[in-house]
């Protein structure tokens, strides 16, 4: 009863705070900055140490630009995902730029699906608006890890279906995407792929100067599936506005090593880090473990291109 009671209050702050105008959630955003960076400094420990073991070439001040940046995206970010609640799908497409799409749905056609691997970058939750340039019988899937709390679940599940996608819990990803091809739908199906993995199942590469592990779930759905894989590269242009390029990885995923296609998203994801920070989610605590000793013996750290 008492979730039920905290769902029914979030939900309708949510909502009517949703219903605000851009200009106004601007306004709100910018105080927000102000309160997370320079009152709380939210997670700032966390951001600068962050920054220090990725760029150590760079000089505090230089660091310093890009957590100051970081912050007035997240405080940006923030607001415009929960301003998905009441955008329309001609809004969001607007706002949202799918570019090389073209390639995106021939692969579709060809394969009956494709794979595509996310980071936590720019508005990366404004994805979910492909299913505007698919036609109308695919179906975009988006895999998500369930919340503990069964209404929130639900109220997210609920915001990130508005244009269609369909919520696949990522426990039970395989056996879902199986059904759907079974039923003669073709699909694209977007995976978040740079969160530290929570499973022992996971794949080590050199990244941003440290030993990082990643989530391995996209390549194995892609070979059990035979889906070609996209990479998603994101770029914010300008405030309230993001775009991605649909670039593909590997069209036969049963061909390539094992390793290999994550590999391949990680030095993707590097290039897009690199190319500007400030856009990339530096708040997650994505070096929780060192690499086990038998792994690093036992395991080859690839090469980077």
């Amino acid at each position: 009863m008492k979730s039920k009671v905290i769902y029914g209050l979030v939900y309708s702050g949510m909502w009517l705070l949703s219903a605000l105008p851009f200009r106004l959630l601007y306004l709100l955003a910018d105080l927000n900055y102000l309160f997370m960076y320079h009152l709380t400094g939210y997670r700032r420990r966390v951001v600068r140490r962050n920054l220090e073991r990725s760029f150590p070439e760079k000089s505090t001040a230089e660091r310093r630009q890009i957590e100051k940046k970081f912050y007035h995206y997240l405080a940006d970010y923030l607001l415009e995902d929960l301003k998905t609640m009441h955008l329309s799908k001609e809004e969001l497409c607007h706002r949202m730029t799918y570019k090389h799409k073209d390639e995106f749905l021939q692969m579709i056609e060809k394969h009956g699906g494709i794979i595509l691997m996310i980071p936590h970058y720019a508005n990366y939750e404004w994805i979910i608006g492909m299913g505007a340039i698919m036609k109308p019988d695919d179906v975009p899937v988006q895999v998500y890890k369930p919340l503990k709390d069964p209404y929130l679940d639900a109220l997210f599940k609920r915001i990130r279906s508005r244009f269609g996608g369909l919520n696949v819990p990522k426990h039970s990803t395989a056996r879902e995407l199986v059904k759907l091809k079974r039923s003669g739908k073709k699909m694209a199906v977007g995976l978040i792929t740079d969160q530290w993995p929570s499973s022992p199942d996971m794949y080590w590469t050199n990244f941003l100067h440290q030993e990082t592990a990643f989530l391995t779930g996209a390549e194995r759905i892609a070979k059990l599936m035979d889906f070609p894989v996209f990479y998603c590269e994101m770029n914010k242009p300008s405030r309230g506005y993001c775009e991605v390029s649909f670039h593909l990885m590997t069209e036969t995923p049963k061909a390539t090593a094992d390793g290999e296609i994550t590999e391949m998203f990680a030095r993707s994801l590097e290039r897009t880090i690199r190319r500007e920070p400030a856009y990339w989610l530096w708040s997650h605590k994505r070096w929780k473990a060192p690499r086990p000793t038998k792994e690093k013996q036992s395991t080859p750290t690839p090469q980077k291109e």
